[in-house]
């Protein structure tokens, strides 16, 4: 049985509602104020168990946060290595407008508080039985480094999400070579291209555009930005998927070399927050390609996995919150089915 471990931050989520985001030297008061459950981590951990997947969580929070544990425990994330440590759970704090776009600030707390580098024990009690390793970038780069290393050498299918962006530096030593997929959107794939992109000379066949893509410049730009991405010699096993909000995602496979569009999912309303929607995305892939064991993946399985994780993301934006607003698997094939009839019928 497939199953993921996500190593990531807990983070308590603390929502202003506002009518347009803060600017400098500017005070302005909040219409509404809210506290959520939160963290890249802990986020990504409830879709992969909203979306049908076995998956443990590992990080920390204070005593603060102990509600947020239980909550986990909640969507199905088994948590028996989350531990309870002497500082605040780390915090989001999040301006959000009613069109749904926010601005978020971020507070390290008790992600920063475990050690940077596990014991071999603790490495072999985390992983063991794992078969998917879900990072992000809200925890030492140590620890991230660290866990990547040791599940790749395992033979664990690795997934890395660079949110919020590493530096430079940090970038130009990751082992690429050990990692299996790559999740970014738009912004981040241009500042990974700009960074990693001249490490080597162009290499392999570049992808095409297909003909019944649409033409939008957005999703140009990621198509050529991947292309470079992939012909650059610095991902050489690396797969890469490309969130582009409301124009859809881009997928580009190294073997074989190709490319894969999925526009965005029909939204049933407006935009109500738009905080959880990479997670959620994110997510519901990993529990997807746990599916697939660690197999290569065929054009019709790819295309699977990118439609059920574009729905549920889609879903994620009608309603507000980051880790309430995932939807649950049934509830996502089920839209997809409507959506499928209604495309059959028109």
């Amino acid at each position: 049985m497939s199953r993921c471990l996500v190593r990531g931050s807990l983070n308590i989520d603390e929502f202003f509602h506002v009518n347009d985001v803060v600017r400098p030297g500017q005070t302005i008061s909040s219409t509404k104020f809210e506290r959520r459950g939160g963290g890249k981590g802990a986020n990504q951990a409830a879709a992969v168990a909203r979306a049908g997947g076995a998956v443990s969580l590992v990080g920390a929070v204070g005593d603060d946060g102990e509600w947020l544990v239980r909550d986990l425990e909640g969507y199905g994330v088994s948590v028996t290595n989350v531990s309870v440590v002497k500082e605040v759970t780390g915090r989001a704090i999040i301006q959000l407008t009613p069109e749904g776009e926010n601005c978020i600030i971020l507070h390290k707390g008790a992600n920063y508080a475990l050690p940077d580098l596990p014991t071999q024990g603790e490495f072999e009690r985390h992983l063991t039985g794992t078969s998917h390793l879900l990072l992000q970038n809200e925890i030492p780069w140590a620890t991230t480094l660290a866990y990547l290393e040791y599940a790749h050498a395992r033979g664990v299918v690795t997934v890395f999400n660079p949110s919020p962006m590493p530096a430079d530096v940090q970038l130009h030593s990751f082992p690429w070579t050990s990692l299996s997929w790559l999740i970014v959107n738009q912004g981040e794939a241009e500042s990974l291209l700009r960074v990693i992109g001249s490490d080597s000379t162009n290499q392999g066949t570049e992808a095409e555009y297909h003909d019944d893509w649409p033409n939008d410049d957005a999703l140009r730009g990621a198509f050529l930005t991947l292309n470079k991405l992939s012909r650059s010699g610095a991902l050489p096993s690396t797969a890469v998927v490309c969130t582009l909000g409301a124009t859809g995602v881009l997928a580009s496979m190294q073997t074989p070399k190709e490319m894969f569009y999925l526009p965005a999912a029909t939204l049933q309303g407006n935009v109500r927050d738009t905080t959880g929607a990479g997670d959620c995305f994110t997510g519901y892939f990993v529990a997807g390609l746990m599916r697939f064991g660690n197999r290569q993946l065929s054009k019709d399985e790819m295309i699977e996995l990118l439609r059920l994780s574009v729905q549920a993301a889609g879903m994620c934006v009608e309603r507000n919150g980051a880790m309430e607003s995932i939807p649950e698997r049934i509830v996502v094939e089920a839209r997809l089915l409507v959506e499928t009839k209604t495309c059959s019928s028109g």
